[in-house]
């Protein structure tokens, strides 16, 4: 996402706002049961500044302020139900091009964001 951000200058610059959202699986239940709410929360927010890191880096190269959003639940539904409240005017995903087979089993976020989400979707591969 970042090296076409950078390809394209325009898609950078103050008159656009960016909202970088991550999200990590719900643990089961039962799991939870061994855990305390703050170790689970420390962990979680551990996950997202590791994939943050490196993406607030290239924004504040490029002199750009960022929303970085970090939620526990499907990446699929975090990232519809964000781009819809926050009536974003698009959503950007990158889809890693698994074959048919692969997406039919395991499922593909961009397809169930496409099903789900009105806001248009850029997805880049």
């Amino acid at each position: 996402m970042l090296v076409y951000l950078a390809a394209y200058r325009e898609w950078l610059g103050s008159a656009h706002q960016y909202t970088i959202v991550h999200s990590t699986p719900t643990i089961p239940p039962r799991a939870m049961a061994y855990f305390d709410r703050e170790t689970l929360r420390s962990n979680s927010e551990g996950e997202f500044e590791k994939v943050f890191k490196p993406i607030r880096t290239f924004f504040n190269r490029h002199g750009m302020g960022v929303t970085f959003v970090g939620k526990t639940g499907s990446a699929a539904d975090v990232s519809a139900a964000l781009a819809q409240h926050g009536k974003f005017d698009l959503l950007a995903m990158v889809s890693y091009g698994h074959s048919a087979l692969a997406s039919l089993v395991m499922g593909s976020v961009v397809t169930k964001v496409m099903a789900t989400c009105t806001t248009p979707i850029l997805i880049i591969r």
